[in-house]
């Protein structure tokens, strides 16, 4: 910079540039994904990113009970906290917890001593707390095989076009692209792959590498490694800042079901020769 404080002609046309780069570049992420979205169906609803950009504030106070530097996670979709559990052992601390069912809530809070908000769609973007992972197991019925083939039998629809369920992967997109969180973590069912010739996971796939920058891996694991049951999921693990990340292998073969059944269960959770009266 010239001494004055005056910046350059030289410095402002570079300048210039470069926010006609980004500019550019954003308009190409935004028809990008468009573009897939239209393919799928053609009222697919394309994900858009805000022309603004959204500061997070990054020295956000750790909550109550935690500390500096303790990694913050919000856990959306969370059932009876899975990722909780984990996420905790690890160190994490959990600041904002979302689930719609009101069973899977009271069964969290008696696992973790807080009650789930409801529906996300009644909580404003902005007031979610700032946090560095996201975790979400967002719904799986309208993508999943068994799901898919309900709704076909009842008449309804699947995919993106369920309205109850199926257009969540874009709420999730509007909160990361809202807090832009250091890295996110979402599960979903294996058929997500392939559900629509495969096209349903490149709109999703598109939203968060292209229209929101993110690193993205992926992979299918059978959670059959660590409990009792033949359960494939896909896992995919964003960053963003791009780096290298790999899956952890894990064993061929998992405990059996005797292993966690446990000796004395009251009565009233056994099956009965009178049970079926």
């Amino acid at each position: 910079m010239p001494r004055g404080g005056r910046v350059s002609g030289k410095a402002k046309s570079r300048s210039s540039r470069r926010k006609e780069a980004q500019i550019e570049n954003r308009k190409r992420s935004q028809s990008l994904v468009t573009s897939a979205a239209t393919i799928l169906k053609e009222d697919a609803p394309p994900y858009t990113v805000r022309s603004s950009g959204f500061s997070r504030s990054a020295a956000a106070q750790p909550p109550e009970g935690g500390t500096p530097n303790q990694l913050r996670f919000i856990d959306l979709f969370c059932g009876i906290g899975g990722f909780r559990i984990a996420f905790e052992r690890a160190g994490g601390q959990c600041v904002f917890s979302s689930d719609w069912n009101e069973q899977a809530q009271i069964t969290y809070e008696a696992n973790h001593g807080e009650r789930p908000h409801g529906d996300i769609h009644t909580v404003a973007v902005a007031d979610i707390p700032a946090h560095d992972i996201l975790c979400a197991g967002f719904p799986c019925q309208p993508f999943s095989i068994a799901g898919v083939s309900k709704k076909l039998s009842l008449g309804k629809k699947h995919g993106f076009e369920d309205k109850e369920q199926g257009n969540l992967f874009f709420t999730l997109a509007d909160i990361i692209d809202y807090h832009r969180p250091t890295a996110f973590v979402l599960e979903n069912v294996k058929n997500l792959r392939s559900h629509d010739q495969g096209r349903t996971f490149q709109v999703i796939h598109d939203t968060l590498t292209k229209a929101l920058g993110y690193t993205v891996y992926y992979q299918v694991i059978d959670a059959r490694s660590v409990v009792p049951q033949h359960r494939e999921r896909i896992f995919l693990v964003g960053f963003k800042e791009r780096r290298g990340f790999e899956f952890p292998e894990f064993p061929a073969e998992g405990p059996k079901l005797e292993t966690i059944l446990e000796d004395n269960v009251p009565e009233k959770y056994r099956l009965l020769n009178n049970s079926w009266n």
